[in-house]
């Protein structure tokens, strides 16, 4: 199958950026990438900055060879940006050709604010190649009408889901429905998909309650019986208790359930989740982040990559 996962929280970054090739086109879904500025009262460690450039690399070569670009939403972890942070994906990191690829893209129409100005860069940047297209269908292409980010409603808004035709295989990527509107699920479920890539369930946020955990299990374990290969990430991946969530999901179904490093083959890497032992194992002294900012600091400070991924092995 022809699938690569550039991106996810298991892969050590915030995102769900993922290259589909079926029948002469590649297409690229929600090429964006974002660290979380803060977590544990902590700014992103330069191991995990050093994984989201190399995400930021794939993306961009992927955008280089691509025919098709797909935006499901505009939140900042999965578009390119006019104005990015250090961190995230901007417009110049993106290759010349990009103005020349089909965009697809959820309606900017009843989003937030910022999701707007997004759409309207985006807009700008792209011309006429840029499309809004829930319902609509093009050759191996399919995409969903609007359905629910997450619970859905104000802040959260809404995303569009994305069905590919591989040829005898169906792809679908269902970004940040977290599992919580069982219509949803119906829809993915009609759409008779061999696998999917789906965002699961923020069970690491407080005000997740349990009656959204018991929706967001229920909807999992149908999605499980009802597909060959499910793979499950982004606000998932985003603690430790993500991947004992996914073990007994996968206990349950009687068959693994991924993560995206599990479905690429890649250690996990929940640099995010495992923030603090990261600062604990190799301290960041004061104005790091913001000597990095100005091209005055370097994540090589930190060691070879082999030493780096030594600390996110479980």
């Amino acid at each position: 199958m022809n699938v690569q996962i550039l991106g996810a929280e298991s892969l050590g970054v915030r995102g769900l950026a993922c290259r589909v090739e079926a029948a002469g086109r590649v297409i690229v879904i929600d090429p964006g990438v974002a660290l979380g500025n803060w977590r544990y009262k902590l700014p992103p460690h330069p191991v995990q900055i050093a994984a989201g450039r190399a995400v930021r690399r794939r993306i961009v070569a992927a955008l280089d060879g691509a025919t098709d670009m797909v935006f499901s939403h505009f939140h900042g972890d999965h578009v390119p940006l006019s104005e990015p942070n250090p961190y995230q994906l901007g417009f110049p990191h993106l290759p010349p050709g990009i103005k020349t690829l089909r965009v697809w893209s959820l309606s900017p129409a009843g989003q937030s604010f910022t999701s707007r100005a997004r759409a309207r860069a985006l807009t700008d940047l792209l011309g006429p190649h840029f499309q809004v297209a829930e319902g609509l269908t093009d050759g191996l292409l399919r995409f969903s009408p609007a359905v629910p980010h997450g619970a859905g409603g104000p802040p959260f808004g809404s995303v569009m889901m994305t069905r590919v035709d591989l040829g005898g295989r169906v792809f679908v990527h269902a970004s940040d429905i977290q599992l919580l509107d069982a219509a949803t699920i119906d829809r993915i479920l009609d759409w008779a998909p061999h696998c999917v890539l789906a965002a699961g369930p923020p069970i690491y946020l407080d005000q997740f309650d349990a009656g959204q955990r018991a929706r967001a299990w229920n909807n999992a374990r149908r999605l499980a019986a009802g597909v060959d290969t499910l793979i499950l990430d982004h606000h998932l991946m985003r603690s430790e208790a993500g991947l004992a969530w996914l073990e007994a999901l996968s206990a349950e179904a009687g068959k693994r359930i991924h993560c995206a490093a599990d479905f690429m083959g890649h250690p996990r890497a929940l640099l995010e989740a495992r923030r603090r032992e990261l600062y604990a194992a190799m301290p960041v002294r004061p104005g790091w982040h913001d000597d990095y900012a100005r091209g005055a600091a370097s994540v090589d400070d930190f060691g070879p990559p082999g030493q780096q991924e030594s600390t996110t092995r479980r």
